[in-house]
């Protein structure tokens, strides 16, 4: 998935976190780092192709905010995983309890020899 690699980079995490707490332009998210214009750019350019971030024109300004799609999309694909880690830790949770129920009545076995 795109997003997640988007997202495997620290200063674009940092974005999302500046964004989620409102909209900002380019230039307010520059200030926010020690990266030049062109960086934050780039940086964006990935979020906006990843489908995190939109860009809105406001006059001359370019307002950057998150794109809630691309959140669901993520989201999904957790809740994926998330259910396929659940099955397989419940019945390992299942055989480790058979397991040691087995022992228990073996341990009790040989204490009554």
């Amino acid at each position: 998935m795109q997003s997640f690699l988007a997202l495997a980079d620290p200063t674009r995490r940092r974005m999302i976190e500046l964004l989620a707490a409102r909209d900002r332009t380019a230039g307010e998210l520059v200030k926010e780092f020690d990266l030049s214009a062109p960086a934050i750019s780039q940086h964006l350019n990935v979020l906006r192709e990843a489908g995190l971030v939109t860009t809105r024109a406001e006059g001359q300004s370019r307002i950057q905010s998150l794109d809630p799609a691309g959140f669901d999309d993520l989201e999904a694909w957790l809740q994926k995983t998330r259910l396929v880690w659940s099955r397989r830790l419940d019945a390992l949770e299942r055989e480790l309890r058979a397991e040691d129920k087995a022992n228990e009545q073996k341990t009790k076995k040989k204490a009554s020899k």
